[in-house]
């Protein structure tokens, strides 16, 4: 990769949010063919107040920045600088993420390639803990007479990458690099600036064939790197290949956070049922064994998820795309826990089952164990396939902001089911009282599940039931 036209770029800003907050110096370090071919910085004028706790850390203060050029005055010849070469920055997403709406903001469409050394530093380096400059100079011994200063952090990620260079064998490296680069191909079908309109926020995205035929419905928590992926050089699926010579058009829908892409790629998929996508089994395929522990003598039920209702959850074990899946789940845990094969209703007949002759069943069959007791083991033996218990007293609302709280999503929930989503009180009381019975969805089920175990942290509402 270092025998390409590369720039080590780092910015000093006002603040952290590249929507908000402003450049206020840019330097880089050129790199062709493995050798340093120019330097370039600039203070900028960033047209804002610049915070004590900036100037403290950069020293950067607002009389020197005061004769500066702004960013639209410097934004041509940096353009051309960075023109064609691939763009390496500690932390790129940041500096990347400045940049693109600097130059937007100044009439210009700017994308590259961009290499991460944070991640490159992960990736090559997993044993250690801090990936930061300080913790890497420390490391190599790297000087830095200007550190927090755009230039002098430019200089020190070259001398970071040299140091790598001569402790890292070359294929690796090299392998490392082009992993994270994942250079990618603007489909013949598209215009050569579609993944320019892309945004870098949470949302679905659709790509359409000929006549409008949907080929596939994605999500991500990032719409420009997900899109992108698909058509990079490294790691393609043959589906990938595939939609990237059918591809005519893309579309999105962003979202305020995760859950609120996870649903709407849900809707999508059931309603469009996209040719590439794996193909959602019916309702009707999904079976679950239902078993409550007074019921003697125990046997489970087995029953298909059209018949599920919602307040009937608690006592559902399993989820299975077929009876056969779920009679082989059951007869796997009897042999495992020497459960009786007649008491469970896999077998017929009265006495010792055929299980209890091979010392595979500890004899509810024959009274050797009583009923009480094989329903405890069964019990035990089915609880790692228990369905969850809805953790609510009823309806809940997760709220989503968007970054920087400019879009508020609240996506209304109960009993595993999705009810709706909402983007004012008002209708989040509709959507709540207009829904008495959700219906029961598999996927929609897992979905939220997962999210609701994974995102201790969501912003919970509890409804009026």
């Amino acid at each position: 990769m270092f025998d390409h036209h590369v720039v080590f770029l780092d910015l000093e800003t006002t603040g952290a949010r590249a929507i908000d907050d402003r450049i206020i110096e840019v330097g880089l370090v050129e790199v062709a063919h493995g050798r340093c071919i120019g330097e370039w910085s600039t203070l900028v004028n960033p047209e804002s107040y610049i915070p004590s706790a900036i100037q403290s850390l950069t020293g950067i203060t607002e009389d020197m920045v005061a004769r500066a050029p702004t960013f639209r005055e410097i934004s041509a010849e940096l353009a051309q600088r960075l023109d064609g070469k691939i763009l390496a920055a500690h932390n790129a997403r940041f500096d990347y993420g400045f940049l693109k709406n600097e130059f937007r903001r100044a009439g210009i469409r700017y994308s590259a390639r961009v290499l991460c050394t944070v991640k490159l530093s992960r990736r090559l380096f997993p044993q250690h803990s801090r990936h930061n400059l300080d913790a890497i100079m420390a490391r190599y011994g790297i000087a830095c007479d200007a550190r927090h200063r755009a230039l002098g952090d430019a200089r020190v990620m070259w001398e970071m990458v040299q140091a790598w260079q001569r402790e890292i064998d070359a294929d690796r490296l090299g392998t490392a690099i082009a992993d994270l680069l994942h250079y990618t191909t603007v489909p013949a079908g598209l215009p050569d600036t579609i993944f320019d309109d892309l945004p870098e926020a949470p949302g679905v995205y659709l790509f359409y064939g000929e006549n409008d035929t949907v080929l596939y419905v994605g999500r991500s928590v990032n719409l420009r790197a997900r899109v992108m992926s698909h058509f990079s050089n490294g790691h393609r699926r043959e589906v990938d290949t595939r939609i990237a010579q059918e591809i005519r058009r893309i579309d999105w829908i962003d979202t305020a956070g995760e859950l609120g892409a996870l649903v709407t790629e849900s809707r999508l998929l059931k309603e469009l049922r996209p040719l590439y996508n794996r193909r959602l089994g019916p309702q009707a395929d999904v079976f679950a064994w239902q078993w409550r522990a007074h019921d003697l003598p125990g046997k489970p039920e087995l029953v298909s998820a059209v018949d599920l209702a919602v307040t009937r959850l608690d006592d559902l074990y399993g989820l299975f795309r077929s009876r056969a899946a779920a009679l082989g789940a059951l007869k796997e845990i009897a042999s495992a826990h020497q459960l009786c094969p007649i008491v469970l209703g896999l077998e017929d007949g009265n006495g010792p089952c055929a299980a209890h002759a091979l010392d595979r069943c500890r004899g509810a069959c024959i009274g050797a164990e009583t009923r009480e007791q094989h329903a405890l083991r069964l019990g035990t033996a089915l609880s790692g396939l228990r369905m969850h218990r809805w953790p609510y007293a009823g309806p809940i609302a997760v709220r989503e902001r968007g970054e920087h709280n400019a879009r508020c999503e609240l996506h209304v929930l109960n009993r595993w089911c999705y009810l709706g989503t909402a983007r004012s009180e008002t209708e989040l009381h509709e959507i709540a009282a207009s829904a008495r019975s959700p219906v029961f969805d598999v996927d929609t089920y897992r979905m939220l599940a997962r999210f609701l175990d994974r995102s201790r942290s969501a912003d919970i509402i509890p409804l009026a039931v």
